[in-house]
């Protein structure tokens, strides 16, 4: 199968020539012509399989026919993110390189004024983002009347980010006669539901089934400790042992904690950029062409470029923070193995993410293998248990040679005995009453206050010494306090010697 046998225009297949594809994939094979016979159209393919032109390229074909009048755009399609909708852009521009039709791009983080002039001269194609769409419409600079054809890319991710409510407000300014292309990679009931009440008898295209990943990368998860600065250090090595690493993704799960690992790897000498949604729009184009062009070969990335981006050549990508979504983990590694290219993605896993490891291993259909030997933080065993060289670093540097760190005693305490090296004694021991340490024999009330002076007579013998207030003095200090031969305490009638009585009296 050929471009030339899917229906499409002498420009089209001449610009597609130019680039120098030959083939079409299987989803741009099996929705191209159902697209062309103006069918609605869901689509679910992973990540890499060729989407986009399998929408973009019906419909430069369609689009050679009419012309577009002000503020009213021809065709609308909907991007989750700024990178995705700028991606789509692109391959307008080279697949329409012979075709003199308007794109606009609407997306946040560009001036009103500038994207207002653009619609005032008539738009063919328009990629928005919801937002920005809607803040457009309701400003009364742009009319969805005239939308002839809706293209919705990567549904899944619109409903991770919360779109879905702006989408149905979209789906009912737009014409009901309209044609609507549906694409996503995974079908959670939430996305089932939209695709039944925004799409008419649609064609379904599913070339692989849901949130599967490519056989073309080589996955792995390598045991990390709790702490973050165990989980960098562990990142650092792992890139400097990678083989064959040309460019890498890494992953983390919060803006904040991009920025951090960003520093980090600057700190220890990697060349490195970083994306995440509240960076500046320029900062955000600046870091990603960087990294397509090698300037970069490493990016920290939040899931902003988790979905879509081609950037075919990425040979690695590192899960820093395992996703709290299993389908976040489809479309992570999907970055690399791109185009039948080979790929490896390897996600640092502590002992809390288990329980999404064995998420993401339900949604895939596979187990991950777990890397040992050179993956694994060293350890070094001291008095059967294991702590990383960290650890005991910060115990040498608090003075505290050999002693364990206060979150490991916490955890030791709440280890059983056998985990500890401690016998445990058996139940008859526990019951017998000779197993219970004997208490010190104590002396009765009565002996004590017949052995003990009076409190008012120590005051008398010796009127110096002021008793504690509150409660009287502990006996064992009041011992202390007194020498052998020391007598003062004594009173005087005792101190007196006695007189022996003359015989017979």
């Amino acid at each position: 199968m050929s471009f030339s046998n899917l229906g499409l225009s002498e420009k089209v297949l001449a610009a597609v020539a130019a680039t120098g594809y030959t083939t079409p994939t299987p989803i741009q094979e099996q929705a191209i012509p159902h697209v062309l016979a103006r069918k609605d159209v869901l689509g679910i393919a992973q990540t890499g399989t060729g989407k986009t032109a399998a929408f973009v390229l019906p419909m430069l074909t369609i689009l050679e026919k009419g012309r577009a009048r002000a503020r009213m755009p021809r065709t609308l399609i909907l991007e989750p993110t700024r990178e995705l909708a700028a991606q789509v852009k692109e391959n307008f521009d080279r697949y329409g390189a012979g075709q003199k039709l308007n794109v606009a791009l609407l997306i946040g983080g560009v001036s009103f004024g500038d994207q207002d002039a653009k619609l005032t001269r008539g738009v063919d194609v328009l990629i928005a983002t919801p937002g920005r769409l809607l803040d457009h419409t309701e400003r009364g600079g742009l009319l969805l009347t005239g939308v002839e054809l809706l293209v919705i890319d990567e549904a899944d991710r619109m409903l991770d980010m919360g779109f879905i409510p702006d989408i149905e407000r979209i789906c009912k300014l737009v014409p009901f006669t309209r044609q609507t292309l549906f694409f996503t990679a995974t079908m959670p009931p939430e996305i089932r539901r939209i695709t039944e009440a925004f799409l008419h008898n649609p064609q379904k295209v599913e070339v692989s089934k849901p949130a599967t990943t490519a056989v073309t990368v080589t996955q792995a998860q390598v045991p990390a400790g709790r702490e973050a600065h165990e989980k960098r250090e562990l990142l650092r090595r792992l890139l400097r042992e990678a083989k064959d690493l040309k460019n890498a993704i890494i992953f983390c799960n919060r803006k904040r904690e991009v920025a951090i690992v960003h520093k980090s790897l600057q700190k220890h000498g990697f060349s490195v950029g970083a994306l995440h949604g509240d960076m500046d729009q320029s900062a955000r184009t600046a870091a990603l062409e960087q990294f397509r062009k090698g300037e970069l070969p490493l990016l920290v990335a939040s899931d902003v470029a988790a979905r879509g981006l081609d950037i075919p050549e990425v040979s690695h990508v590192f899960n820093f923070d395992v996703p709290h979504h299993a389908d976040d983990y489809v479309h992570r590694i999907g970055r690399t193995g791109r185009a039948g290219r080979t790929g490896m993605a390897i996600s640092l896993v502590t002992p809390l993410d288990q329980k999404s490891m064995v998420a993401i291993e339900k949604l895939i259909g596979q187990s991950i293998p777990r890397a040992e030997g050179d993956f694994e933080i060293h350890t070094e065993s001291s008095n059967g248990t294991e702590r990383p060289r960290e650890a005991r670093g910060r115990e040498r540097s608090r003075g505290g040679r050999g002693k364990p760190l206060r979150g490991e005693r916490r955890e030791r305490s709440h280890e059983p005995r056998e985990a500890r090296g401690e016998a445990q004694p058996s139940a008859e021991a526990r019951s017998a009453p000779e197993a219970r340490p004997a208490r010190e024999a104590r002396p009765t009330r009565e002996a004590r206050q017949s052995s003990e002076p009076r409190h008012g007579a120590r005051q008398q013998a010796n009127p110096s010494h002021v008793p504690s207030i509150g409660r009287p003095e502990p006996r064992r200090q009041r011992e202390a306090d007194t020498e052998p031969g020391d007598h003062s305490h004594l009173p005087a009638f005792l101190l007196r010697p006695v007189r022996s009585s003359p015989a017979g009296a």
